[in-house]
């Protein structure tokens, strides 16, 4: 997807493919067990760029930092829009090769320190070998704002979407939102860490990226085949937690819930997300410790 202005301000954006995971055997219904696609964002001027979410894996840094390349801007910064590794753990080879800032809200940093503290317990699990170094170097701008050839880039807070202390980029004069993880495009959504079964919150922050009245709304994944439509994302994130609540209300097993969601959305991406969801948000009927069962629900 690509767009611009007669201003010369525009946006791009990289879907890096599905990446396969190390660990145990195949989904329920059979099929092996893959990532989501991930969506890298670059906003664009007549000379310099803005990077939202540099993505997982060296390869595929190495594949955004060619495409950063070959558009011929100067990169400037690099925005992270929530803590989960997918959208920051390459940032820091990304601000090497270009020389650009790392940049998130403040509350953000905590939750990319907790993902980096994981990294042995799971990401160097799933992904053996493939990710970079990655320490946290982000620092949060004054006033949550960038500049981009006089051009406004807004961090907007959201609270807790698919994670807690998230936030979205907005840039008023394209009238789009970088939404990370708060909304999904066509794959099916990371519901793991609301795993008392209340999307609430994540209603609330669906509510504060509508109310910037988008034109269009990058998802952090999505199915690259599809158009960037902003009342068609918020429709249907919303529609999904919604259709998640009632699934969790009928089923009393992982699988059921799992494919009961199939069931609603086959044409979605990324059913190893969902079978991650399945099990943690079931985990957490169970009692225990929140952090332990979502380990559990990734590696098992």
């Amino acid at each position: 997807m690509s767009t611009s202005t007669t201003s010369g301000l525009g946006y791009d954006v990289f879907v890096a493919d599905p990446l396969p995971m190390a660990g145990p055997g195949p989904l329920p219904n059979g099929e092996p067990r893959t990532f989501q696609p991930i969506a890298v964002t670059l906003i664009h001027g007549t000379q310099d760029a803005v990077l939202v979410d540099p993505p997982l894996t060296l390869d595929q840094a190495q594949a955004v930092g060619d495409w950063v390349e070959a558009s011929g801007k100067r990169l400037t910064y690099i925005v992270v829009t929530h803590g989960h590794g997918d959208h920051w753990f390459t940032a820091g080879v990304l601000a090497d090769r270009f020389g650009a800032q790392v940049i998130t809200c403040e509350a953000t940093i905590a939750q990319m320190h907790n993902n980096a503290s994981a990294r042995e317990a799971l990401w160097d699990i799933l992904w053996p070998g493939q990710i970079p170094a990655s320490p946290v170097t982000a620092v949060a701008p004054p006033g949550n704002r960038l500049g981009l050839e006089g051009h406004d880039v807004h961090l907007i807070p959201v609270g807790h979407a698919d994670s807690d202390d998230s936030a979205v980029v907005h840039v008023p004069d394209l009238g789009l939102v970088v939404a990370g993880d708060a909304l999904y495009n066509g794959v099916h959504v990371y519901l793991a860490e609301s795993a008392d079964g209340d999307f609430g919150a994540w209603r609330k922050a669906i509510d504060t990226v509508a109310a910037l009245a988008p034109r269009r709304i990058v998802a952090g994944h999505q199915n690259s085949s599809l158009d960037d439509d902003a009342d068609r994302l918020l429709a249907e994130t919303r529609r999904y937690l919604d259709d998640a609540e009632t699934a969790l209300a009928e089923h009393d097993t992982p699988e059921a819930f799992f494919r009961a969601m199939l069931g609603r959305y086959p044409h979605h991406i990324g059913p190893t997300v969902l079978w991650v969801s399945s099990r943690a948000l079931y985990l957490a009927r169970e009692g225990g410790d929140p952090v332990q069962n979502l380990v559990a629900a990734w590696r098992q």
